[in-house]
């Protein structure tokens, strides 16, 4: 029996842009669902179980930025990677703290973009990277479940995407160890360029954010050089 292919949701509304991205992805043995519209790309989100989602930016009826925030309400781990030609960095920030996990600035090559989506079906299928062992990790008061995505303490659970999961095995691993940024960066993301760096500022904020039921978990920053993890 062939493998199941990896259905990805495609939202774009240049028709020639889509058909030409489409057309390409399906060569590598991608199931391609094409949407025009932020509306249209909700509404099949809802319906199909979907691997990843590669969602522009400038959209009509309804933009990119709040058709992640809606699929983030239904869907915490689905990979989502922006596509986008604004060069702000507070939109490609924005995107990130919607609970996006990458972005890709227009114009961007196939085998860039097959790269990026290769990374988290890879990982979301063998449960991943940076190190990861089978079994749950403690975090201070807390339960880490690398492969599942979750974290929870008591009664309380909060889901993770693949990037936040990723950042925190990264720390969680190196307890009291300063974490050169650099170090960081290229472990999570292969680079250490300056927007990557802002990425990175955004999942430590919300890994605070997770971790703030336990007082005695701390994630410094270390000036000038990166990060330390203690508790």
């Amino acid at each position: 029996m062939e493998p199941l292919k990896k259905k990805i949701l495609y939202v774009e509304d240049d028709p020639n842009l889509a058909f030409a991205t489409k057309d390409t992805l399906e060569q590598y043995e991608y199931d391609i669902v094409h949407a025009q519209d932020g509306v249209e790309a909700l509404e099949v989100f809802g319906k199909e179980h979907f691997d990843i989602c590669l969602l522009d930016v400038m959209l009509p009826k309804m933009d990119g930025f709040t058709l992640a925030e809606n699929i983030r309400k239904s869907d915490s781990q689905v990979p989502i990677l922006f596509l986008t030609a604004r060069g702000l960095q507070e939109d490609k920030i924005k995107g990130l703290k919607l609970g996006a996990d990458d972005y890709v600035t227009k114009p961007f090559s196939i085998e860039e973009l097959r790269l990026r989506i290769d990374v988290f079906l890879r990982r979301s299928t063998v449960g991943t990277p940076v190190q990861a062992k089978p079994e749950t990790d403690k975090v201070g008061k807390y339960s880490f479940d690398f492969q599942k995505l979750s974290l929870s303490i008591g009664e309380s659970k909060q889901s993770l995407t693949f990037r936040e999961a990723e950042v925190l095995k990264y720390l969680a691993d190196r307890p009291d160890q300063v974490i050169r940024r650099d170090d960081l960066l290229k472990a999570i993301w292969g680079d250490d360029d300056y927007f990557m760096g802002r990425s990175l500022d955004v999942f430590i904020s919300r890994l605070r954010k997770y971790l703030s039921q336990d007082p005695d978990i701390r994630i410094d920053n270390i000036h000038g050089v990166g990060f330390r993890m203690r508790w």
